[in-house]
């Protein structure tokens, strides 16, 4: 487990340990209950260690989850153009630690306050909470969208502008179900299709094309 990761969880720890004290000692079926939930909060914090791949052309995904997503569309905040969206669903299954999609500098961070609609809604990229990162090196420019959902809440920022990341480094994650977005130039070529499962950090979901 990575410490960094089970720390966002520090005050779910603490009040499933206080009621499983204190229903232990007046009903203890229900302490068995939030063991249960302690050991599946341990379970939704775990953060693997991922081997991105070598090759400099790929784009890795930036989150575990379902692709429900590829479409072509404006991307207004950063890249101001045409782009092709890849927009995966993480469900409570998932992990929930998001890696860079290239190695690069950070030189974007926006957060935006907002709803927090279902993630696999077609409204919630435009209404829900989010925070927006920008990912460049000399080949391209990458943005990525945290977005919160239904049942997710938190966005948790590990990095800053500035920070130099390698590629499927960890920048940050979304804490209960959420949604990620990956803004992709029109001339990479996509490697993954709608209902693929994606593994921030090791799945490529597409490959630069050649300079």
């Amino acid at each position: 487990m990575r410490f960094q990761t089970l720390f966002e969880a520090r005050w779910i720890f603490a009040v499933l340990a206080f009621l499983t004290f204190v229903s232990s000692a007046i009903f203890p079926p229900l302490a068995f209950v939030f063991l249960i939930l302690i050991v599946y909060t341990f379970f939704f914090f775990r953060d693997p260690d991922r081997a991105a791949p070598d090759d400099p052309s790929a784009i890795v995904a930036v989150a575990d989850g379902t692709v429900i997503e590829i479409s072509e569309v404006d991307e207004p905040g950063v890249l101001k153009t045409k782009t092709r969206r890849v927009g995966i669903f993480l469900s409570i299954f998932d992990v929930h630690t998001n890696r860079a999609p290239i190695e690069g500098r950070i030189f974007y961070r926006q957060h935006r306050a907002g709803l927090c609609l279902d993630a696999r809604s077609r409204d919630c990229s435009a209404k829900n909470e989010a925070m927006t990162w920008a990912f460049e090196n000399p080949r391209a420019t990458i943005v990525v969208r945290q977005l919160t959902g239904a049942i997710a809440r938190r966005i948790v920022a590990w990095s800053n502008v500035g920070d130099y990341l390698e590629k499927g480094e960890r920048f940050g994650m979304i804490r209960f179900g959420s949604r990620t977005e990956v803004y992709l130039p029109l001339t990479a070529t996509v490697l993954v299709k709608v209902g693929d499962h994606v593994s921030a950090g090791s799945t490529i979901i597409a490959r630069l094309a050649e300079p």
